[in-house]
């Protein structure tokens, strides 16, 4: 397609994003130290090779016993064992023969003999061979990110690498002087919550450079941080038309109306615009969706709620809504714009299509979270 300009018509949001992540498939998994697997996605199901715990083990301090040696004891006939029972420690296993553990308390053990005062059942003080995992269950499930419960369940079966699909993300920022921009440095958090691998480059802001920053050390997937408006400097759309494929230059979504997208080869490209309201936009609705189909994650968590007050849209323009949970219901922050402190008061988003006014007051409505927990 060629160049949709800002100051042209404008593509389409819907048939820009089905475009962007069409042929687009998760990247193949590899193993990390669990160390960095952290709130990462996971590529393959991990099933356990051996029980946790793999044997019989004292799950308090006190003595190991036979419950069936104990059958009626009390403080008024109490059982007499001989010879004296084992005396053990939380985390020791079980000796043979014995499949309870009893408090000291309840044991005196002078002399030969040893007295006891309560009953106890099979089990009771013990941890079973298997109580924690079960030898086969699954423990890592593909496409969900990996939490630090995860990562203990790992360690306690011996592995120190977890499946991982982590796709590596270009990141090129039009700076100058070399430093990262504010709106770098927050798409660049975004993506590594997301669970990318970023590599970020600064380049000058003629089309020659920034093309050959896109087209750079291989990527899953480029992204350009600024140029893309229509001022005289801004080469950005220019220069992926020189590197690869440009598919739209300016699309009908608001904010993040000047984005352009596009391909080098079979890598995706979005630019998104400097602004970090503009930038932010386009990120959320393009770019998180095809990190995830990248690292096959599942979707990021929709909440339905009723609106608390009315969203008004314009017709012709997909607008991205700042939500903020206020009680059981989302309070609109904005519609169409994202001023940094409503977006850090903001709990979720959703975007109104472009043949919508709004929705009024009432309407159950999803938001997408914009920081779920891993």
């Amino acid at each position: 397609m060629s160049d949709q300009g800002p100051a042209g018509s404008l593509a389409g949001f819907e048939a820009a994003k089905a475009w962007i992540l069409e042929g687009v498939a998760a990247v193949a998994p590899v193993d990390l130290p669990l160390a960095d697997a952290v709130g990462m996605v996971a590529g393959d199901a991990v099933f356990a090779a051996r029980a946790v715990p793999a044997r019989d083990l004292a799950a308090l301090d006190g003595w190991a016993l036979a419950s069936g040696d104990l059958v009626g004891a009390s403080a008024y006939a109490p059982a007499m064992l001989a010879p004296s029972p084992v005396r053990i420690e939380v985390g020791e296993p079980m000796p043979e023969g014995c499949d309870c553990v009893v408090e000291a308390e309840w044991v005196g053990a002078d002399g030969p003999f040893a007295e006891v005062t309560c009953e106890a059942i099979p089990g009771e003080g013990v941890r079973r061979a298997g109580d924690d995992i079960a030898e086969g269950a699954r423990v890592l499930e593909p496409g969900r990110r990996v939490s630090a419960v995860d990562i203990a369940c790992a360690r306690a079966l011996g592995l120190v690498t977890l499946p991982i699909r982590r796709p590596r993300l270009r990141l090129v920022d039009l700076a100058c002087d070399g430093s990262l921009g504010l709106t770098t440095g927050l798409v660049s958090t975004r993506a590594v919550k997301a669970g990318a691998e970023t590599v970020q480059v600064s380049t000058e802001r003629d089309a020659a450079s920034i093309a050959a920053a896109m087209a750079g050390d291989f990527a899953d997937l480029v992204v350009v941080v600024g140029g893309t408006g229509a001022g005289g400097h801004d080469q950005t759309a220019a220069a992926l038309a020189r590197a690869g494929t440009l598919f739209a230059h300016g699309l009908a979504l608001r904010p993040g109306r000047t984005a352009a997208i596009g391909r080098i080869g079979d890598t995706p490209v979005i630019a998104l615009p400097g602004q970090p309201d503009q930038a932010m936009a386009a990120w959320l609705a393009l770019a998180e969706p095809l990190l995830a189909r990248l690292s096959g994650a599942r979707a990021r968590p929709a909440v339905a709620r009723p609106l608390a007050h009315k969203i008004s849209s314009a017709i012709g323009m997909a607008e991205l809504v700042l939500l903020q949970q206020a009680a059981d219901a989302w309070t609109p922050l904005s519609c169409g714009e994202l001023p940094l402190g409503q977006l850090a008061a903001a709990n979720a988003w959703c975007l109104v299509a472009a043949a919508s006014e709004g929705d009024a007051a009432g309407t159950i409505l999803s938001g997408s979270l914009l920081d779920e927990a891993p």
